[in-house]
């Protein structure tokens, strides 16, 4: 039996772990006075017209450097969060965006130079700062936000050992299935609730031929993505894992206690298999089994537009790439597309789901510091992001009605269901050597030809 990776796993595997929200009071801040528990400086005295609801982060002053992987007009909301919270405190919150900050985080670390707060994308690279000793608990006030507004799955994600770093920011959900409505509604199509009805479905698909495109085939299916190419593969075996086989099967699967070659890993490989090497069921217009590899991600659901295919397995995120298609494309239960989480299995959980998100990580103590980190683990931080558009967020203090979309509230309204049980992408928790690598390169190779017992063979054989 492999060891276990990093704590966040067995904290949520282990629903006793204590997951201690350490406050860094008795620390010196920069200008020598002594730091409250994360939530600002002094708030005696008058508050600033307007700012009534940022009066408990105090007016500390001073500035903090932010910093992660988000760019483009989403790195320009970002900044835009901050807008009230700078006024009201008169902390100078400035946001980098790096497309390439998974890697350069860990030089700047190396070097002595991170930034005050980090934006993590995987809690396995916040795990990974935390082993440099530079990354600081997080404060009380974080803790308690996290423990309203998450829970403690999303907590144990920002724990290392029994110390918790980081509270969780945005997030995703994994494992739609995109669709046509107008299609389903044509040919009398219902959105299946078990696996087999998917398969069903499929076959009927595959016999009916309903698409315009004259090489039309049920499921349209691309992992190219430069050197991640294989990840979308990853999110499909994920989605059967823990929907078929159950939360605990999937922890011990990410833990390492449950191989790669274990009778459950292969059947999910097997259930995608019948699907991907299929060639009457996929890709119709781009090839065989191969041209899966060949496909980039961004473009892969554009036959759902074509009536080239009329299923495309993707998580909420992929609603951004429509318009890359066309500005006329409306996403909703009505309207060009609209998707369904993947079905379980008849015994499977249907309340199961996989997804994605971001952490933020400190490698500073002011004062300054900690009341932005209580801010962005607020359900107000959560309201104002999501309101500017984009993005969503598992923060249970979230309206959902702010959300830039139908798709968009959905998905709020999945992760804030009392009854979900999520599960971050198994991918992003495993060693890099196995999720970020042997994973994603040997399903590609799987679907390009190769035996599936030497994949899962080659997988397993990367664990540290």
């Amino acid at each position: 039996m492999k060891r276990r990776y990093w704590g966040p796993i067995a904290g949520l595997a282990l629903g006793g772990l204590v997951l201690a929200g350490c406050s860094s009071s008795d620390d010196d801040t920069t200008d020598g006075s002594t730091a409250d528990s994360g939530t600002g400086g002094d708030t005696s005295g008058e508050v600033m017209e307007g700012c009534e609801e940022y009066a408990a982060y105090g007016t500390p002053g001073g500035s903090v450097d932010l910093e992660g992987t988000i760019t483009g007009i989403e790195a320009e909301q970002m900044q835009q969060s901050f807008e009230k919270f700078n006024e009201c405190t008169g902390i100078d919150v400035v946001y980098t965006g790096n497309d390439q900050f998974e890697t350069t985080i860990l030089v700047d670390i190396e070097g002595g130079n991170p930034p005050d707060i980090g934006i993590f994308p995987q809690p396995g690279l916040l795990a990974t700062a935390v082993g440099s000793g530079l990354v600081k608990p997080a404060p009380q006030a974080v803790s308690d936000n996290v423990d309203e507004f998450w829970g403690e799955d999303w907590k144990g994600y920002g724990t290392v050992g029994t110390t918790f770093y980081g509270a969780p920011l945005m997030a995703s959900v994994k494992g739609f299935v995109w669709y046509s409505p107008s299609e389903f509604a044509d040919n009398g199509y219902e959105v299946p609730t078990s696996w087999d009805e998917l398969m069903d479905l499929t076959e009927t698909m595959a016999t009916d031929m309903p698409g315009e495109g004259a090489n039309y085939k049920p499921w349209c299916i691309g992992f190219e993505s430069g050197v991640a190419t294989g990840w979308p593969g990853t999110d499909w075996i994920e989605d059967i894992v823990l929907r078929h086989f159950g939360p605990e099967t999937y922890d011990e699967w990410i833990a390492g206690d449950l191989d790669f070659t274990s009778d459950e890993i292969k059947e999910a490989f097997e259930l995608f298999g019948a699907i991907a090497l299929n060639e009457d069921y996929i890709n119709g217009g781009l090839g065989d089994a191969s041209s899966i590899a060949e496909t980039s991600f961004q473009e892969a659901g554009f036959g759902l537009l074509t009536g080239d295919c009329s299923l495309h397995h993707q998580a909420s995120f992929y609603e951004a790439q429509f318009p890359e298609f066309s500005d006329d494309v409306t996403v909703g239960p009505d309207g060009d597309v609209w998707a369904f989480l993947t079905p379980p299995a008849e015994s499977g959980d249907p309340e199961a789901v996989t997804g994605g998100g971001e952490f933020v990580g400190a490698f500073s103590d002011t004062e300054a510091v900690q009341a932005t980190q209580a801010f962005m683990s607020s359900d107000t931080w959560a309201n104002i992001r999501v309101g500017l558009g984009g993005v969503i967020s598992a923060n249970k203090g979230l309206d959902a009605s702010l959300a830039s979309s139908e798709l968009g509230q959905l998905s709020i309204e999945i992760l804030q269901a009392p009854d979900t049980v999520f599960r971050f992408d198994a991918s992003d928790l495993m060693p890099s050597a196995v999720g970020s690598s042997a994973f994603w390169v040997q399903i590609t190779e799987y679907v390009n030809g190769k035996d599936l017992d030497t994949v899962l063979a080659d997988i397993e054989a990367a664990w540290p």
